[in-house]
């Protein structure tokens, strides 16, 4: 007879599991501690915290905090609202994006609740419709911002951190540590971690919901792929309501790299932004494209030399022109750079491209291939595998899966649905919306979103393919295509002094003639959403 004993390990440390066999025991030691499960986040910054305690983990204009603090600090919040009697509830951060951010979501995390953001500049109407949606079980802030919170239709309780968290915070009383530990093992790693909120088609944003296993997954992913260590330090850009963030707080959590919080002013200087990442020894950066477009477009590189700073240029959330890319890379021939690709839906990226040849400047950059632990799956109308280089919709299965979006079970069954190619059992796969191909090398590439596909002259025309062909023009730095349904006609916006006729005939070579602009309009500079892409909604209304 044979029984198996497993206890499971304390944060750090390797797990043993005892075997008896006729009476005698034998001890195995589980070699690879780093594989040893984890059900929360924290658990990385126990250990890290151990490793680097006076090592800064995150920096901003005004303050930083080493690892040590970070977690004596966040275990404060923890423990008030554990204290509180609040598990597995919705915690919203209302704070100015910085470090105090950061040690909330952790506070959240550490007495198994949820976190959510709330942007202290997000419009008043926004605010109360995604409290509508949250309601949160408390909101974590100042007293200076709780008299601007109160503006909004909340009425719940707050946790005030200049109440709870000092400067050196220490160890809670025993009763309240034993509490919070007592909390945590009760968590499992399909218990929430945080909700983002993302637009939504009848204007009620959409909480995406995301667990701790999907960030573990993602993470551990990132720091094998990209080799971070705590040798490495991030230059943040994402707002921290925006899923791209992930990428940087728990990379840096995970190994002890540490990061810096961009002063958000730096990305319309892309000059001093350069002189920032130099001065910091910022080696890696996550930024969404447009944020890169705008130093390729001012041949910043000239006045800044980064060639023994940065490592790793990684980029996701649009399209990446190669013509802006391949001034990146004339500049820093030797720097890594990874296209990821994912929406917030699948815990930031489900598919990435480590740049590895030569593109012209009006070739598509690939979206590349399936994450390890992820499927991706092409699909047709007919809900088939699609062949050779036929478009179809990506959609996706794994544990990168948000668990669905937060008390909106219609909008969840839309976009959540069962795999059309398993009838055995019940498996969902994520509907991206997103149409993709497959090239002849087998990489995936992004053509359009299945909105911006229209039917225009009696074919069908992915808007996105009109843009990557204005896009490899050199007088072009940023554009977009809509479509006016009520005239039929397809219009694009530039920044530039262009007209119709030249960028159709320029463009002509690379997209048949029902594709043509039939409006060019020029602003004078592109709207941007609050996660730096361009503000397509806004732009419709320069539509006439």
């Amino acid at each position: 007879m044979i029984s198996l004993h497993v206890t499971w390990p304390e944060a750090g440390k390797p797990a043993v599991d005892a075997v008896s066999r006729n009476g005698e025991k034998s001890c195995r030691l589980i070699k690879n501690k780093e594989k040893t499960m984890k059900a929360n986040v924290t658990y990385w910054l126990d250990e890290t915290a151990a490793r680097f305690p006076d090592k800064t983990a995150y920096a901003d204009e005004n303050k930083e905090i080493t690892f040590s603090k970070l977690r004596a600090q966040s275990r404060a919040i923890a423990c008030e609202l554990t204290a509180r009697g609040l598990f597995k509830k919705p915690v919203a951060v209302f704070l100015e994006k910085g470090v105090d951010v950061l040690v909330s979501f952790m506070g959240a995390a550490y007495s198994c609740n949820f976190y959510s953001p709330i942007d202290v500049d997000m419009p008043g109407s926004r605010v109360n419709k995604i409290l509508e949606v949250l309601e949160p079980a408390v909101v974590i802030t100042t007293g200076a911002l709780r008299e601007v919170f109160s503006a909004y239709d909340y009425k719940g309780d707050f946790l005030l951190l200049e109440d709870v968290v000092t400067e050196d915070a220490a160890a809670a009383e025993p009763a309240r540590e034993a509490a919070l530990e007592a909390a945590r093992k009760r968590g499992i790693d399909t218990d929430l971690l945080y909700v983002l909120f993302t637009s939504g088609s009848t204007g009620v944003p959409k909480g995406v919901t995301i667990n701790h296993r999907a960030v573990i997954d993602y993470i551990d992913w990132v720091t094998e792929t990209f080799a971070i260590t705590e040798k490495d330090s991030f230059g943040n850009q994402a707002p921290f309501y925006f899923d791209n963030s992930i990428l940087d707080i728990y990379s840096t959590l995970k190994t002890g790299a540490t990061t810096y919080i961009i002063p958000k002013t730096l990305f319309a200087q892309p000059v001093p932004l350069l002189e920032y990442l130099k001065e910091k020894k910022i080696n890696t950066i996550f930024w969404v494209p447009s944020a890169l477009i705008v130093v390729a477009k001012l041949k910043a590189f000239k006045n800044v030399d980064l060639s023994d700073t940065l490592r790793r240029v990684l980029f996701c959330g649009e399209v990446m022109p190669n013509k802006q890319l391949n001034v990146w890379r004339k500049f820093l021939p030797d720097v890594q750079y990874a296209n990821l690709y994912g929406p917030t839906e699948i815990t930031d990226a489900c598919t990435y491209y480590i740049v590895d040849r030569e593109f012209s400047d009006e070739e598509p950059l690939p979206i590349g291939f399936p994450m390890p632990n992820t499927d991706i799956l092409v699909l047709n109308e007919k809900n088939e595998p699609v062949t050779g280089e036929e478009p179809g919709e990506l959609c996706v299965r794994g544990t990168s899966l948000s668990m669905g979006y937060y008390k909106n079970p219609e909008k969840t069954r839309e976009a959540f649905v069962q795999n059309p190619l398993n009838q055995a059992v019940p498996e969902l796969i994520y509907r991206t919306g997103d149409v993709v191909k497959y090239n002849e090398r087998g990489e995936i590439i992004y053509l359009s979103r299945k909105d911006f596909q229209i039917k225009h002259m009696g074919h069908r025309i992915e808007l996105g393919e009109i843009e990557t062909a204005v896009s490899s023009l050199p007088e072009i730095s940023l554009n977009c295509c809509l479509y006016d349904e009520k005239r039929q006609k397809i219009v694009l916006f530039i920044e530039e002094e262009l007209d119709k006729a030249y960028i159709n005939e320029k463009i002509s070579h690379l997209v048949p003639e029902y594709m043509l602009p039939n409006k060019v309009v020029r602003v004078e500079k592109m709207p941007m959403n609050a996660n730096g892409k361009i503000d397509r909604v806004k732009l419709k209304e320069y539509i006439k």
